[in-house]
């Protein structure tokens, strides 16, 4: 017992702050600085990709054609993601209120965080829909595989947050709250050095890593086509988003709705969950027309029927009589079947034509000689013996 109680205290009751954030590759004209959150991002980018990887090509799709969609749709959303950050956050940038003071060429370094979630899916869509085209697939099909990649790709990267040292939530007594270097820039102005803060990233990566599991139960269950399982995700997403931003004290644009004044993402959290809820609703009461198909019109693999009816149609020919003979074995040539007329019928300037097939005589009739020549010269496929009920 003293055992535990003397581990339990050896637990510390907060989060430390990290006292790493990257690493320097060192290069002949310098160093290249190699960002803890950009490994967060570009690991939540790997391990997003692994899940939509594995439910993407359960559903039969092209090979390839995952990574077809990815080299549009990731440079897309990161583009996506740091204009939203920029306008949604523009006082760094533009200065307060846009009077110019600010700094431009903050804007593309994307290794100092600022990713906005929302720009980051919008314009991801955009292209995941240019890559779906090209591959010849829906990219609601697409969407619906990716859900669940995408929402364990934000648990991994809201670790950047962590290292970077922003985006937490206020004070708290909490025995896992957040450390913050004094000395850091992010850290609120006016407050004690041993002030611990909510760790926003642990809630939001908890909360996505649980969404994961119940969307892929939920799935698994009723088998959501259509772009419903992304309207799943988004709803899931922006319900945890907004207690969570909530918590946030770092400076944000203030939005004035129906007398209510909080954040922007907060209000587009509740915008994006009612969108989404509405068009899963929608979604859900409209008639499923056309097969459960990933393929767009045109762009199917092609099925066995296709290639057994090319096979007849090229195995059959067409007399004049409009009646359909098909042979037993199309490696017969017709000038095989030349062959095995006698002399008289297989000269150069001879037409061939149909050979009739030669009645049979009257009972107790003696068949002619020319009869009888004509009967031996019709022709039989190759490994077929002659008709026992003609032999007399």
């Amino acid at each position: 017992m003293q055992t535990v109680l003397h581990a339990a205290a050896m637990i510390p009751a907060s989060i430390p702050s990290p006292d790493w954030s990257g690493f320097d590759i060192p290069l002949p004209w310098g160093s290249l600085r190699i960002h803890a959150y950009a490994l967060c991002i570009l690991a939540g980018i790997v391990v997003g990709l692994w899940l939509t990887s594995v439910r993407w090509n359960k559903r039969g799709t092209p090979e390839g054609s995952l990574w077809d969609i990815a080299i549009w749709a990731i440079p897309f959303g990161i583009i996506g993601g740091r204009l939203y950050h920029v306008f949604s956050s523009p006082d760094a940038y533009f200065g307060p209120g846009f009077d110019g003071t600010g700094d431009l060429s903050l804007i593309p370094q994307i290794q100092r965080g600022g990713l906005g979630i929302w720009g980051a899916v919008l314009l991801g869509a955009v292209g995941a829909w240019i890559g779906c085209r090209r591959a010849g697939v829906k990219l609601t099909a697409f969407l619906d595989a990716a859900a669940p990649g995408l929402l364990l790709a934000q648990a991994v990267g809201r670790w950047g947050n962590y290292f970077n040292q922003e985006l937490f939530g206020g004070p708290t007594t909490l025995p896992w709250g957040l450390q913050i270097d004094a000395e850091n820039a992010n850290f609120p102005a006016g407050m004690p050095a041993e002030t611990l803060f909510h760790p926003t990233f642990l809630y939001e990566s908890l909360w996505n890593i649980v969404g994961v599991v119940i969307l892929l139960a939920l799935d698994r269950r009723f088998n959501f086509r259509r772009g419903r399982l992304f309207w799943l995700y988004a709803m899931y997403y922006t319900l945890g988003r907004v207690w969570i931003e909530a918590m946030r004290i770092d400076d944000a644009e203030q939005i004035n709705l129906f007398g209510i004044t909080t954040r922007l993402n907060v209000w587009t959290s509740i915008f994006v969950f009612l969108a989404a809820l509405i068009v899963f609703i929608v979604l859900g009461l409209r008639k499923r027309d056309e097969p459960d198909t990933p393929y767009l019109a045109g762009h199917g693999p092609s099925g066995d029927a296709g290639a057994k009816q090319a096979e007849d149609a090229e195995l059959a020919v067409v007399p004049a009589d409009g009646k359909s003979i098909r042979h037993s074995d199309k490696s017969v040539s017709d000038s095989g079947s030349r062959g095995n007329l006698p002399d008289n019928q297989n000269g150069p300037g001879r037409t061939s034509a149909p050979t009739e097939a030669v009645k049979e005589p009257a009972v107790g009739t003696t068949p002619a000689k020319g009869g009888q020549a004509a009967e031996n010269s019709v022709h039989l496929d190759s490994g077929s013996a002659p008709d026992t009920d003609r032999t007399k």
